[in-house]
């Protein structure tokens, strides 16, 4: 019987960086680079340990994800303006002022007290997303 997992095309290297808040190191960081690798985004992994950051995006989805998500819309100023649990197979509708979007594994964003109105940093990263 042929598999049913998902085949997608290789994608670069995530840009590896660290979400921080207020000075403190929170996670590790990976933020997508390029059309494939944002609709990539975490498909095809059973876990994840620390965050993606989807530049320009205003809206995900969890079709065919591993496992549930810790969503938060980001605006310019890196302002968390919408947190949200999304559960497998599902879709956000769009957040129109946000300019990227902050994914973790389901419960992450309670670990690190991560709410609605705390700025977060980018270290160690583009936070365009583009090649330095």
């Amino acid at each position: 019987m042929p598999s049913r997992r998902i085949r997608l095309p290789p994608v670069l290297p995530a840009e590896q960086g660290w979400l921080v808040r207020d000075g403190k190191v929170l996670a590790s960081l990976e933020v997508a680079r390029g059309r494939v690798a944002k609709t990539r985004g975490l498909l095809g992994r059973e876990s994840m340990e620390g965050a993606m950051l989807i530049v320009g995006a205003r809206s995900v989805h969890s079709f065919a994800m591993g496992f549930d998500l810790d969503v938060a819309f980001l605006d310019a100023d890196n302002q968390i303006i919408r947190t949200l649990r999304l559960h497998r197979n599902r879709m956000t509708v769009p957040v129109w002022r946000a300019r990227s979007v902050l994914e973790a594994q389901a419960g992450a964003f309670d670990h690190w007290d991560l709410n609605v109105g705390q700025i977060v940093e980018l270290r160690g990263c583009n936070s365009t997303g583009q090649s330095p």
